[in-house]
Protein backbone atom coordinates (compact mmCIF):
# COMPACT_ATOMS: atom_id res chain seq x y z
CA UNK A 1 0.00 0.00 0.00
CA UNK A 2 1.50 3.21 -1.39
CA UNK A 3 1.44 5.89 1.95
CA UNK A 4 1.88 9.14 0.11
CA UNK A 5 1.61 10.13 -4.11
CA UNK A 6 1.14 12.67 -5.84
CA UNK A 7 -2.63 12.61 -6.97
CA UNK A 8 -3.33 13.79 -10.26
CA UNK A 9 -6.70 15.54 -11.31
CA UNK A 10 -9.51 13.47 -12.12
CA UNK A 11 -10.34 15.71 -14.87
CA UNK A 12 -8.29 18.13 -17.11
CA UNK A 13 -10.71 20.04 -18.61
CA UNK A 14 -13.67 22.02 -17.38
CA UNK A 15 -16.30 23.58 -18.87
CA UNK A 16 -17.91 27.08 -18.50
CA UNK A 17 -21.18 27.09 -20.33
CA UNK A 18 -19.96 26.27 -23.57
CA UNK A 19 -16.70 27.25 -23.56
CA UNK A 20 -14.14 24.82 -22.88
CA UNK A 21 -10.94 25.25 -20.14
CA UNK A 22 -8.35 23.29 -20.17
CA UNK A 23 -5.66 22.94 -17.80
CA UNK A 24 -2.90 22.12 -20.29
CA UNK A 25 -3.47 25.26 -22.51
CA UNK A 26 -3.89 27.39 -19.32
CA UNK A 27 -0.23 26.05 -18.18
CA UNK A 28 0.97 27.47 -21.71
CA UNK A 29 -0.36 30.32 -21.60
CA UNK A 30 0.81 31.46 -18.25
CA UNK A 31 4.43 29.99 -19.52
CA UNK A 32 4.68 32.76 -21.95
CA UNK A 33 3.42 35.63 -19.69
CA UNK A 34 6.22 34.71 -17.00
CA UNK A 35 8.53 33.88 -20.40
CA UNK A 36 8.07 37.56 -21.67
CA UNK A 37 7.55 39.27 -18.29
CA UNK A 38 10.93 38.29 -17.15
CA UNK A 39 12.63 38.53 -20.32
CA UNK A 40 11.23 42.06 -20.63
CA UNK A 41 13.04 43.38 -17.15
CA UNK A 42 16.45 41.62 -18.00
CA UNK A 43 16.15 43.49 -21.40
CA UNK A 44 15.31 46.22 -19.91
CA UNK A 45 18.55 45.94 -17.59
CA UNK A 46 20.67 45.30 -21.00
CA UNK A 47 19.82 48.88 -22.23
CA UNK A 48 16.69 48.10 -24.48
CA UNK A 49 13.28 49.68 -24.38
CA UNK A 50 10.19 48.15 -22.62
CA UNK A 51 7.76 46.40 -24.56
CA UNK A 52 10.70 45.58 -27.45
CA UNK A 53 10.36 42.07 -26.10
CA UNK A 54 6.71 41.61 -25.86
CA UNK A 55 6.63 42.92 -29.54
CA UNK A 56 8.79 40.25 -31.12
CA UNK A 57 7.25 38.13 -28.80
CA UNK A 58 4.05 38.10 -31.30
CA UNK A 59 6.38 36.67 -33.77
CA UNK A 60 8.20 34.62 -31.81
CA UNK A 61 5.57 33.00 -29.71
CA UNK A 62 2.72 31.78 -32.80
CA UNK A 63 5.53 30.23 -34.82
CA UNK A 64 6.81 28.46 -31.74
CA UNK A 65 3.69 26.76 -31.42
CA UNK A 66 3.58 25.82 -34.86
CA UNK A 67 6.89 24.73 -34.42
CA UNK A 68 6.26 22.48 -31.66
CA UNK A 69 3.39 21.32 -33.32
CA UNK A 70 5.00 19.72 -35.87
CA UNK A 71 7.84 18.47 -34.45
CA UNK A 72 5.27 16.45 -32.36
CA UNK A 73 3.56 15.42 -35.15
CA UNK A 74 6.40 14.16 -37.31
CA UNK A 75 7.86 12.27 -34.78
CA UNK A 76 4.92 11.03 -33.40
CA UNK A 77 2.90 10.30 -36.93
CA UNK A 78 1.00 7.24 -36.44
CA UNK A 79 -1.69 8.53 -34.41
CA UNK A 80 -2.69 10.82 -37.15
CA UNK A 81 -0.86 9.58 -40.76
CA UNK A 82 -0.59 6.10 -39.64
CA UNK A 83 -3.19 3.29 -40.12
CA UNK A 84 -6.33 4.29 -38.80
CA UNK A 85 -4.85 7.45 -37.51
CA UNK A 86 -6.84 10.77 -37.80
CA UNK A 87 -5.16 13.50 -39.76
CA UNK A 88 -7.65 16.49 -38.61
CA UNK A 89 -6.51 15.27 -34.52
CA UNK A 90 -3.19 17.09 -35.31
CA UNK A 91 -4.45 20.27 -35.44
CA UNK A 92 -5.85 19.72 -31.81
CA UNK A 93 -2.76 21.06 -29.96
CA UNK A 94 -4.76 21.38 -26.83
CA UNK A 95 -5.11 17.39 -26.13
CA UNK A 96 -1.20 18.03 -25.80
CA UNK A 97 1.80 16.75 -27.90
CA UNK A 98 4.42 20.05 -28.13
CA UNK A 99 7.98 19.52 -28.82
CA UNK A 100 10.52 21.67 -27.36
CA UNK A 101 13.13 20.84 -30.14
CA UNK A 102 10.61 22.04 -32.82
CA UNK A 103 8.91 25.03 -30.83
CA UNK A 104 12.63 26.81 -30.06
CA UNK A 105 13.58 25.84 -33.38
CA UNK A 106 10.64 28.09 -35.47
CA UNK A 107 10.20 30.31 -32.67
CA UNK A 108 14.14 31.35 -33.35
CA UNK A 109 12.81 31.83 -36.64
CA UNK A 110 10.02 34.36 -35.70
CA UNK A 111 12.28 36.42 -33.14
CA UNK A 112 14.59 36.72 -36.37
CA UNK A 113 11.84 38.00 -38.19
CA UNK A 114 10.70 40.23 -35.41
CA UNK A 115 14.23 41.73 -34.29
CA UNK A 116 15.17 42.01 -38.31
CA UNK A 117 12.07 44.63 -38.21
CA UNK A 118 13.33 46.30 -35.11
CA UNK A 119 17.21 46.62 -35.78
CA UNK A 120 17.49 44.26 -33.12
CA UNK A 121 20.79 41.54 -32.74
CA UNK A 122 18.90 38.53 -32.32
CA UNK A 123 21.90 36.61 -30.18
CA UNK A 124 21.25 39.95 -27.45
CA UNK A 125 17.58 38.81 -27.42
CA UNK A 126 18.06 35.44 -26.86
CA UNK A 127 20.30 36.15 -23.95
CA UNK A 128 17.66 38.44 -22.87
CA UNK A 129 14.90 35.74 -22.92
CA UNK A 130 16.82 32.60 -21.97
CA UNK A 131 15.60 32.52 -18.29
CA UNK A 132 12.17 33.45 -18.96
CA UNK A 133 12.58 30.38 -21.44
CA UNK A 134 13.25 28.14 -18.91
CA UNK A 135 10.78 29.89 -16.11
CA UNK A 136 7.81 29.30 -19.19
CA UNK A 137 8.91 25.52 -19.54
CA UNK A 138 8.90 24.64 -16.02
CA UNK A 139 5.04 26.25 -15.60
CA UNK A 140 4.56 24.38 -19.28
CA UNK A 141 5.07 20.99 -17.91
CA UNK A 142 2.27 20.75 -15.59
CA UNK A 143 0.15 20.99 -18.65
CA UNK A 144 1.31 16.99 -18.64
CA UNK A 145 0.13 16.43 -15.23
CA UNK A 146 -3.70 17.88 -16.20
CA UNK A 147 -3.10 15.36 -19.21
CA UNK A 148 -1.95 12.21 -16.98
CA UNK A 149 1.05 12.00 -20.01
CA UNK A 150 4.64 11.36 -19.91
CA UNK A 151 5.36 9.70 -17.18
CA UNK A 152 8.12 7.93 -16.25
CA UNK A 153 8.42 3.87 -15.18
CA UNK A 154 6.33 2.67 -12.16
CA UNK A 155 7.75 3.55 -8.93
CA UNK A 156 6.26 3.35 -5.18
CA UNK A 157 8.45 6.46 -4.14
CA UNK A 158 6.67 9.05 -1.80
CA UNK A 159 6.57 11.63 -5.11
CA UNK A 160 4.97 8.98 -7.16
CA UNK A 161 2.42 10.41 -9.47
CA UNK A 162 -0.67 8.36 -9.48
CA UNK A 163 -2.27 7.72 -12.72
CA UNK A 164 -5.93 6.29 -13.34
CA UNK A 165 -6.66 3.85 -15.85
CA UNK A 166 -8.21 4.42 -19.27
CA UNK A 167 -8.64 1.55 -21.14
CA UNK A 168 -10.10 3.79 -24.27
CA UNK A 169 -6.47 4.75 -24.65
CA UNK A 170 -4.90 1.88 -23.06
CA UNK A 171 -3.66 3.56 -20.14
CA UNK A 172 -2.66 1.84 -17.04
CA UNK A 173 -3.55 2.72 -13.68
CA UNK A 174 -0.93 2.95 -11.30
CA UNK A 175 2.25 4.95 -9.47
CA UNK A 176 4.88 6.62 -11.88
CA UNK A 177 8.45 8.96 -11.43
CA UNK A 178 6.67 11.96 -12.00
CA UNK A 179 8.91 13.32 -15.00
CA UNK A 180 6.95 16.26 -15.61
CA UNK A 181 7.76 17.28 -11.92
CA UNK A 182 11.45 16.45 -12.51
CA UNK A 183 11.96 18.88 -15.57
CA UNK A 184 9.81 21.63 -13.84
CA UNK A 185 12.47 21.25 -10.92
CA UNK A 186 15.45 21.10 -13.45
CA UNK A 187 14.08 24.19 -15.58
CA UNK A 188 13.98 26.08 -12.73
CA UNK A 189 17.66 25.32 -11.52
CA UNK A 190 18.64 26.39 -15.33
CA UNK A 191 16.40 29.63 -15.16
CA UNK A 192 18.89 30.03 -11.63
CA UNK A 193 21.94 29.13 -13.37
CA UNK A 194 21.62 31.38 -16.43
CA UNK A 195 20.88 34.44 -14.32
CA UNK A 196 23.69 33.69 -12.28
CA UNK A 197 26.57 33.18 -15.27
CA UNK A 198 25.13 35.89 -17.03
CA UNK A 199 25.74 38.41 -13.87
CA UNK A 200 28.96 36.91 -12.51
CA UNK A 201 30.46 36.70 -16.57
CA UNK A 202 28.64 39.11 -18.50
CA UNK A 203 27.46 36.75 -21.34
CA UNK A 204 27.15 38.17 -24.40
CA UNK A 205 26.13 37.58 -28.16
CA UNK A 206 23.93 34.33 -27.54
CA UNK A 207 26.13 32.71 -24.71
CA UNK A 208 23.41 33.10 -22.08
CA UNK A 209 21.21 31.13 -24.47
CA UNK A 210 23.66 28.56 -25.29
CA UNK A 211 24.29 27.98 -21.23
CA UNK A 212 20.24 27.69 -21.16
CA UNK A 213 20.07 25.22 -24.67
CA UNK A 214 22.77 23.25 -23.34
CA UNK A 215 21.72 23.16 -19.06
CA UNK A 216 18.27 21.77 -20.27
CA UNK A 217 19.57 19.28 -22.86
CA UNK A 218 21.70 17.92 -19.84
CA UNK A 219 18.90 17.35 -17.84
CA UNK A 220 16.17 16.22 -20.65
CA UNK A 221 18.51 13.68 -21.71
CA UNK A 222 18.43 11.69 -18.35
CA UNK A 223 14.53 12.70 -17.87
CA UNK A 224 13.30 11.69 -21.00
CA UNK A 225 15.15 8.31 -20.88
CA UNK A 226 13.15 7.69 -17.51
CA UNK A 227 9.99 7.89 -19.96
CA UNK A 228 7.66 4.92 -20.83
CA UNK A 229 5.66 6.58 -23.56
CA UNK A 230 5.73 5.39 -27.05
CA UNK A 231 8.53 6.91 -28.76
CA UNK A 232 11.03 5.62 -31.76
CA UNK A 233 14.10 4.34 -30.59
CA UNK A 234 17.63 4.31 -32.57
CA UNK A 235 20.53 2.53 -31.18
CA UNK A 236 18.30 1.52 -28.12
CA UNK A 237 18.08 4.87 -27.24
CA UNK A 238 14.69 6.89 -27.53
CA UNK A 239 14.41 9.81 -30.53
CA UNK A 240 14.36 12.77 -27.99
CA UNK A 241 17.27 11.54 -26.06
CA UNK A 242 19.71 11.73 -28.90
CA UNK A 243 18.11 15.00 -30.27
CA UNK A 244 19.06 16.14 -26.63
CA UNK A 245 22.58 15.12 -26.76
CA UNK A 246 23.02 16.85 -30.31
CA UNK A 247 22.13 20.18 -29.32
CA UNK A 248 24.12 20.07 -26.84
CA UNK A 249 27.08 19.12 -28.24
CA UNK A 250 25.72 21.86 -30.51
CA UNK A 251 25.05 24.41 -27.57
CA UNK A 252 28.32 24.27 -25.73
CA UNK A 253 30.71 24.57 -29.77
CA UNK A 254 28.61 27.64 -29.74
CA UNK A 255 29.27 28.83 -26.45
CA UNK A 256 33.10 28.01 -26.76
CA UNK A 257 33.41 29.76 -30.40
CA UNK A 258 31.83 32.66 -29.51
CA UNK A 259 33.78 33.31 -26.56
CA UNK A 260 36.71 33.05 -28.64
CA UNK A 261 35.13 35.23 -31.62
CA UNK A 262 33.28 37.71 -29.33
CA UNK A 263 33.95 37.90 -25.98
CA UNK A 264 32.20 40.48 -23.56
CA UNK A 265 28.93 41.68 -23.98
CA UNK A 266 27.51 43.93 -26.36
CA UNK A 267 27.24 47.83 -25.63
CA UNK A 268 24.20 48.22 -27.22
CA UNK A 269 21.39 46.15 -27.66
CA UNK A 270 18.99 48.33 -29.20
CA UNK A 271 19.69 51.47 -31.22
CA UNK A 272 17.99 54.62 -30.07
CA UNK A 273 16.56 52.93 -26.45
CA UNK A 274 18.24 55.23 -24.37
CA UNK A 275 18.13 58.23 -26.52
CA UNK A 276 14.03 57.90 -26.49
CA UNK A 277 14.46 57.12 -22.93
CA UNK A 278 15.84 60.43 -22.53
CA UNK A 279 18.94 59.32 -20.66
CA UNK A 280 21.51 59.52 -23.10
CA UNK A 281 20.20 62.35 -25.28
CA UNK A 282 20.39 64.04 -21.22
CA UNK A 283 23.50 63.52 -20.64
CA UNK A 284 24.86 64.23 -23.88
CA UNK A 285 23.25 67.38 -24.12
CA UNK A 286 25.26 68.39 -20.63
CA UNK A 287 28.51 67.30 -22.29
CA UNK A 288 27.68 69.20 -25.00
CA UNK A 289 26.80 72.38 -23.27
CA UNK A 290 29.59 72.08 -21.19
CA UNK A 291 31.95 72.15 -23.92
CA UNK A 292 29.86 75.07 -25.41
CA UNK A 293 30.39 76.87 -22.03
CA UNK A 294 34.22 76.10 -22.56
CA UNK A 295 34.43 77.29 -26.08
CA UNK A 296 32.67 80.09 -24.95
CA UNK A 297 34.55 81.20 -22.36
CA UNK A 298 37.80 80.83 -23.93
CA UNK A 299 36.96 83.02 -27.04
CA UNK A 300 36.43 85.75 -25.48
CA UNK A 301 39.63 85.70 -23.18
CA UNK A 302 41.78 85.03 -26.62
CA UNK A 303 40.20 88.28 -27.94
CA UNK A 304 41.08 89.86 -24.53
CA UNK A 305 44.43 88.89 -24.80
CA UNK A 306 44.36 90.59 -28.81
CA UNK A 307 43.31 93.87 -27.05
CA UNK A 308 45.97 93.52 -24.62
CA UNK A 309 48.25 93.21 -27.23
CA UNK A 310 46.89 96.23 -29.04
CA UNK A 311 46.84 98.28 -25.86
CA UNK A 312 50.52 97.37 -25.15
CA UNK A 313 51.46 98.62 -29.03
CA UNK A 314 49.92 101.85 -28.43
CA UNK A 315 51.32 102.07 -25.49
CA UNK A 316 55.15 101.94 -26.69
CA UNK A 317 54.00 104.26 -29.72
CA UNK A 318 52.67 106.63 -27.34
CA UNK A 319 56.13 106.51 -25.21
CA UNK A 320 58.02 106.89 -28.79
CA UNK A 321 56.02 110.24 -29.40
CA UNK A 322 56.59 111.77 -25.32
CA UNK A 323 60.21 111.10 -26.55
CA UNK A 324 60.19 113.27 -29.85
CA UNK A 325 58.03 116.45 -28.25
CA UNK A 326 60.94 118.97 -27.95
CA UNK A 327 60.86 118.86 -31.75
CA UNK A 328 57.48 118.32 -32.58
CA UNK A 329 55.98 121.11 -29.87
CA UNK A 330 58.32 124.06 -31.81
CA UNK A 331 57.21 122.66 -35.36
CA UNK A 332 53.58 123.12 -33.88
CA UNK A 333 54.11 126.57 -32.33
CA UNK A 334 55.83 127.95 -35.56
CA UNK A 335 52.75 125.83 -37.08
CA UNK A 336 50.45 128.39 -35.08
CA UNK A 337 52.09 131.06 -35.07
CA UNK A 338 51.89 131.15 -39.21
CA UNK A 339 48.22 130.67 -38.92
CA UNK A 340 48.08 133.66 -36.67
CA UNK A 341 49.80 136.26 -39.27
CA UNK A 342 47.57 134.78 -41.88
CA UNK A 343 44.03 135.31 -40.03
CA UNK A 344 42.69 138.35 -41.43
CA UNK A 345 42.31 141.81 -39.33
CA UNK A 346 39.52 141.64 -37.04
CA UNK A 347 38.38 138.04 -37.87
CA UNK A 348 39.26 136.70 -34.50
CA UNK A 349 39.65 140.16 -32.38
CA UNK A 350 37.47 140.87 -29.59
CA UNK A 351 39.10 144.98 -29.51
CA UNK A 352 36.96 147.45 -30.49
CA UNK A 353 37.93 149.70 -32.26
Amino acid sequence: MDLAFIPSPSVGVVHLGPIPLRGYAFCIIIGVFVGVWLGNKRWVQRGGRSGTVADIAVWAVPFGLIGGRLYHVITTYEPYFGPNGHPLDAFKVWEGGLGIWGAVALGAVGAWIGCRRRGIPLPAYADALAPGLALGQAIGRWGNWFNQELYGKATDVPWALEISSDPAIGRIGGTYHPTFLYECLWCIGVAALVMWADKRFRLGHGRAFALYVAAYCAGRAWIEYMRVDEAHHILGLRLNVWTALIVLVLAVAYFVISAKKAPGREAVVEPGAQDADGEAAGSGSDGDGAEEGKVSVEKPAAKTAADDGAAESGAEEADTSAEDEPGDKKSGDAADASAADAKPAGSGSTKKS
